[in-house]
């Protein structure tokens, strides 16, 4: 079974798109979400929006987009995007809905008032939709300058620059023991091999199955950035844990997070190939998903 987990945002900010400003996040995943109260608000709606973790039929399918006349421009690539996405954001519970679906749904309105069966209450909405994609387009222009002089580069850079500012620091603390026992156990009994007695040094090829199913799936770059700041030694080992390296308040919170769901994961595998068939389902590397290029 794999791990249902909530996703943390990673990265937010206010998005100033025509004369309305949505709050945005990226999840860990890289999922870019807008929040459902300002995405609600910034097309014209009024009201507190309909919420709760036991989806209903009704909720799947946000109510702005539920009205008969508006049915015929739905297209099936925006029913997927509309279904509401639970995160973490600055340590509570919100609801997103994806980023693209913001213009899919203008667009659903300005269909239907081109056609000539937009309904009178649905007027000030289309107007609404209307500024909105228009200030998309001053967006796209903006990303394409920034593609066109190099600038998306530097950009991407100081994102990824925060995301790994919140992870490590460049001092470390003193050892403390972070991996439970429990996560070792589970490594041998996965690949069939007797477990040791109980050791801090354990045998090297530990380090690589570590680095490959936890630190390269805690967040873009934090695995090479750990690699650099707690090199190899001349004997090939290295000074100090990566853990200690990691933020008190965040980064090691995080990891230990990981390393919970990731124990419960192994318990229902029988075998390595499994195990790793549904953490690269559930929570996939990094590296494996997105394309990272960063100052070294």
């Amino acid at each position: 079974m794999a791990i249902e987990k909530i996703q943390k945002a990673i990265y937010i900010g206010d998005l100033p798109i025509g004369d309305s400003v949505i709050k945005a996040a990226v999840l860990e995943d890289g999922t870019r979400l807008l929040t459902r109260a300002t995405f609600v608000k910034a097309i014209g709606r009024t009201g507190k929006a309909k919420g709760g973790r036991a989806y209903d039929d009704e909720f799947k399918t946000p109510v702005f987009l539920t009205a008969k006349n508006l049915k015929p421009y739905i297209s099936n690539e925006l029913l997927e995007n509309s279904e509401p996405i639970i995160f973490k954001m600055k340590g509570k519970e919100s609801i997103g809905y994806k980023a693209e679906l913001l213009p899919q749904v203008c667009g659903v309105f300005i269909d239907a008032d081109e056609a000539g069966t937009l309904l009178p209450n649905q007027e000030h909405i289309v107007q609404k939709c209307r500024i909105l994609l228009r200030g998309f387009a001053t967006v796209g222009i903006i990303a394409l300058v920034d593609e066109a002089t190099g600038y998306q580069e530097v950009r991407d850079r100081l994102a990824l620059q925060k995301i790994l500012d919140k992870f490590i620091t460049d001092e470390w603390a003193k050892w403390t023991k972070t991996f439970p026992d429990e996560y070792y156990k589970e490594l041998f009994k996965l690949h069939n091999m007797p477990y040791p007695p109980q050791s801090t040094k354990r045998p090297s090829y530990i380090g690589h199955w570590t680095n490959d199913i936890v630190y390269s799936r805690l967040a873009p770059g934090v695995l090479k950035k750990l690699k650099k700041i707690n090199p190899r030694q001349p004997s090939g080992s290295r000074k100090r844990k990566f853990h200690q390296h990691l933020t008190r308040d965040w980064g090691i919170e995080e990891l230990r997070e990981h390393l919970s769901n990731i124990i419960f994961l192994m318990k229902s595998c029988a075998t390595w190939a499994d195990f790793k068939r549904r953490l690269n389902r559930a929570k996939p590397k990094y590296g494996d998903t997105m394309p990272l290029d960063f100052p070294d």
